[in-house]
């Protein structure tokens, strides 16, 4: 017999073998091929059939891939390092206690702008993942890749070209956007418009809202041609928004006068008059949708023309707290269509009012020293918890001295308490650990132990992340 022949005789009669042992049995005694070498112990032949058996099938049998297999290229590497291998459990167990993908998204966004990313076998996007920080978009575009079976397009290079449009994955090709919209805007917007018609509908809607970076008037042209040409109503929408954040609204029209009539100006002061104004209460529920709707489909210049202001003063001449949902309907208005300026002097209003669900809707195009200063103001002044100061805030907050605040106060108070419970308050012990600095984070858990929380403790996973952290970010 031949060594080729023996080695498929000993393989075909590997199955009567592993038959027995499944059941229970011995197998040496059908093992007649190795009988010499298994011997006549019995127990000790069952012992040598298993190392032989052991050896024979990892030296000799190789299994074969299945013919969809394919190598995938390598996980990119990314623009920021990689958090410490001791800190990667803590990463881990924080992921695998977020409770939805919001709660994991404010914490890889807070490690990025710490300067730092997770490690793709802790956590990696997923392609559609548009809530990614973008310093991941090259692991997105890997993923995308995976998930095709494409593996041969790439970036041609830094300088996204309309020439070079389609050698980017879609989340390396919007990072590139950012960047030139950044450092050259009117380069950017003719890229636009040379490679928008090509993209899918919600591609459009993603790629023009790009554009909120330094908009100006150099934009309105553009704009005008989407508002009225674009195939989506989506992309129409959002390109009519722009321009009025430009002062390019639609011209008001019958709908206006009608919005405004459930507005009036009053004047109040006696040595220093000012006009108010002042809400008139709808006195049916259609009327109160019907307010609704037109306040829905109009923009902040067209309605504070209608009332005889200008969009600054409509802001400041607002009775705010009066009715929410007219505040709720100016404020949508001021963030779709109002400039900068006017969405910082609304919030600053509105945050001395103590209208925190109001700020928490201009959070989005605060700045991020905004945001900030907002959100300190809301737990110093307004005492507003931690969970809510920390979705004001975003992830670039450092806030120092939290214990001291109101929300801090309570907590303290609270974990003193003879029923307190092991799970109680999660969810403000990790807005803490979002919301403050390096420092603040370190002096916090020392407070907490002492106030009786074990070193252990999970709850206080992400101040401890934060404290042991290097903080590499950019700060605002």
């Amino acid at each position: 017999m031949t060594e080729t022949a023996g080695a498929e005789t000993i393989f075909e009669a590997m199955g009567a073998v592993v038959t027995r042992w499944t059941m229970g049995s011995t197998a040496a005694p059908v093992a007649s091929f190795w009988r010499t070498e298994l011997g006549d112990d019995p127990v000790e032949a069952e012992l040598r059939l298993l190392a032989l058996s052991g050896q024979f099938l990892g030296a000799i049998v190789t299994a074969e891939p299945p013919p969809v297999l394919r190598v995938l290229p390598d996980i990119p590497t990314l623009g920021l390092p990689t958090v410490h291998e001791a800190l990667r459990p803590l990463v881990r167990r924080i992921l695998a206690t977020s409770k939805d993908g919001a709660s994991r998204t404010e914490f890889i966004h807070f490690l990025a702008a710490r300067g730092w990313t997770t490690h793709p076998a802790d956590w990696i996007p997923d392609a559609s993942d548009e809530d990614a920080p973008d310093i991941y978009a090259a692991w997105r575009d890997w993923s995308a890749s995976a998930a095709s079976g494409e593996t041969t397009r790439r970036q041609a290079g830094d300088q996204l070209t309309a020439e070079n449009w389609e050698d980017f994955w879609p989340a390396a090709r919007k990072a590139a956007l950012i960047a030139l919209r950044r450092r050259d805007p009117s380069a950017a917007r003719a890229l636009l418009e040379a490679r928008l018609g090509s993209e899918s509908a919600d591609a459009r809607l993603r790629l023009l809202s790009l554009l909120s970076e330094r908009l100006s008037g150099d934009d309105v042209a553009f704009l005008e041609g989407l508002a009225a040409n674009d195939r989506a109503p989506k992309v129409k929408a959002l390109a009519t928004s722009m321009l009025a954040r430009l002062g390019h609204g639609p011209a008001a029209g019958e709908d206006i006068a009608e919005l405004a009539g459930y507005f009036s100006v009053k004047t109040k002061g006696l040595l220093r008059r000012s006009r108010v104004v002042q809400i008139e209460t709808p006195k049916t529920p259609a009327q109160w949708q019907r307010r609704k709707a037109l306040l829905d489909g109009t923009d902040l210049m067209s309605f504070s023309g209608a009332l005889g202001f200008g969009p600054q003063d409509l802001i400041d001449a607002w009775d705010w707290n009066v009715d929410p949902a007219a505040d709720t309907g100016l404020i949508k208005l001021i963030l779709e269509t109002g400039t900068d300026a006017q969405l910082a002097q609304a919030a600053g209003i509105v945050s001395e009012h103590d209208a925190t669900g109001l700020i928490v809707a201009l959070a989005p195009r605060l700045t991020p020293a905004d945001r900030a200063r907002f959100a300190s103001a809301g737990l110093r002044a307004h005492g507003i918890g931690f969970d809510m100061a920390q979705v004001i805030a975003g992830a670039a907050a450092r806030l120092d001295d939290l214990l001291s605040a109101p929300a801090g106060a309570k907590l303290l108070a609270e974990l003193r308490r003879d029923d307190a419970k092991p799970f109680d308050h999660v969810a403000e012990f990790q807005a803490l650990g979002l919301l403050a600095s390096r420092t603040a984070a370190q002096q916090t858990l020392q407070r907490l132990t002492a106030a009786g929380l074990l070193q252990g403790d999970p709850r206080l996973d992400m101040l401890r992340l934060n404290a042991a952290l290097d903080d590499n970010g950019e700060k605002p």
